[in-house]
């Protein structure tokens, strides 16, 4: 298998070896292929089927190529996966049918099988597994599969036992302290994560799990803050992690709009329309999803390539976009303007002075759009952080007794660096039931022109 091998020409040469009577050889390179692009059905032909094809194969070739495959499409596998991935699990079955006792493929059938929602087949073959060859790998085998399956005791107990073969391996203090909390031990498994990040402080699967269950222990953000942050300076982890995108999914500005009646779109005066070209960038990087700050900063990248006037001239002419590509338009111009000028400090540049002049007037959907692009910018640019969360306040302790308090509580909770007193002020607001939101006359502050 050479590196980055294309998907199609794995499964060309794996059919060739089979149809030359040596499937055993071939079915690495399918598994390759499949790990490649899972969706293909590449191994849904009759010789993987065969029944006689899982015994002739090393089983532990066998299972190494199939936790080979386990890693490349995650756990669970996609739905869109499963019908394609399956046939690995017949080929398995047929192994462990041969070799009932061998433990690395046992627990690598049992990874497999809790992928494609096999849970129980999962559960017994890791079971079997620990049982015929105790030990650290086998017990996370077992712990996986009984976590897969709800039954949470148990796997707390098998975790435990791995750690207990090898009290080094801090992933596995990671995976406890992730089970504790799913059984609302919330203060064990901090301990648990305290007691590895003495060991290591850097290791990244504690990391993430700590900064995780710090913020669903009191909700504050900075801990996501601080996650994003350690995932900036460690951009070579051992794996990746989705601690911070499962901690933003669905909440108002960490993940993407909020939800509820939005407020009056904003107008403005521009003296140009903008291209076609420009319009079309910008549709293809909006949407009312992200999957936390620096993810939507990182997706606006693109817009480098629209003119900060096109980017203005965008927020006045929403209309310029069809009625189901407008959900967030205003926020991704405003994440556009964020990419011009970036050789500029901060406090000095075009893209704070235009984010700024955003910001006046009544709360619209542009000035929203614009404090949370200077909130995603404060997630990215440290620096930037103290100057940003003035500004949120400032716009919070304006609008505290408004009709749209609430739109810029959210927005405020989202920022970082923001001092005790502002945050409680935002979270106050946001508990008070929202005024009726009011109709606003329009913009008229978005002068700004092409010359």
């Amino acid at each position: 298998m050479e590196p980055h091998a294309p998907a199609g020409r794995l499964a060309a040469r794996a059919h060739l070896l089979a149809a030359a009577g040596r499937p055993e050889e071939g079915l690495p390179l399918l598994a390759a292929a499949s790990g490649t692009t899972p969706a293909q059905h590449w191994a849904g032909v009759p010789w993987v089927a065969d029944p006689t094809l899982g015994p002739r194969i090393e089983p532990g070739l066998l299972a190494r190529t199939v936790m080979r495959l386990c890693t490349a499409v995650g756990d669970p596998a996609p739905a869109t996966t499963v019908t394609s991935l399956r046939p690995y699990l017949t080929v398995v079955r047929h192994a462990v049918d041969a070799h009932g006792e061998h433990a690395m493929l046992l627990g690598a059938g049992s990874a497999l099988a809790r992928r494609l929602g096999e849970v129980r087949l999962a559960v017994e073959w890791a079971g079997r597994g620990a049982r015929a060859q105790p030990s650290k790998l086998g017990e996370i085998w077992l712990g996986y599969a009984y976590r897969s399956a709800g039954r949470m005791p148990e796997a707390l107990a098998a975790l435990r036992r791995a750690v207990a073969y090898d009290p080094d391996d801090l992933s596995v203090y990671a995976d406890v302290a992730a089970t504790l909390a799913d059984l609302g031990r919330l203060d064990e498994a901090l301990r648990w994560t305290e007691l590895a990040l003495e060991r290591d402080p850097d290791f990244d699967c504690v990391v993430h799990t700590a900064h995780r269950l710090r913020h669903r222990a009191d909700g504050d953000v900075e801990h996501l803050v601080a996650l994003a942050d350690f995932v900036r300076d460690h951009p070579d982890d051992a794996h990746e992690h989705t601690d911070l995108e499962e901690c933003c999914r669905n909440a108002a500005w960490l993940g993407g709009l909020p939800s509820g009646t939005p407020l009056p779109a904003g107008r403005a005066p521009v003296n140009a329309q903008p291209s076609a070209d420009a319009l079309h960038r910008l549709q293809r990087v909006s949407g009312p999803a992200w999957p936390h700050p620096p993810g939507a900063y990182d997706r606006a990248l693109g817009l480098v390539l629209v003119e900060p006037w096109e980017l203005l001239a965008l927020l006045a002419h929403p209309e310029t976009a069809r009625a189901e590509q407008q959900d967030g338009l205003e926020v991704w111009a405003c994440l556009g303007l964020l990419h011009h000028g970036t050789d500029e400090p901060w406090l000095d540049s075009s893209r704070r002075r235009l984010l700024l002049g955003l910001l006046d007037g009544e709360v619209d959907r542009v000035t929203q759009a614009a404090l949370f692009a200077m909130v995603a910018y404060a997630w990215v640019d440290p620096e930037a952080r103290e100057d940003v969360a003035a500004v949120v306040a400032a716009r919070l302790t304006e609008t505290a007794s408004g009709a749209n308090a609430r739109a810029v509580a959210e927005l405020a909770l989202a920022a970082p660096g923001l001092d005790r007193p502002t945050r409680e002020l935002a979270a106050a607001t946001i508990r008070v039931p929202a005024a009726p939101r009011q109709r606003g006359r329009g913009r008229s502050l978005l002068r700004w022109r092409r010359d």
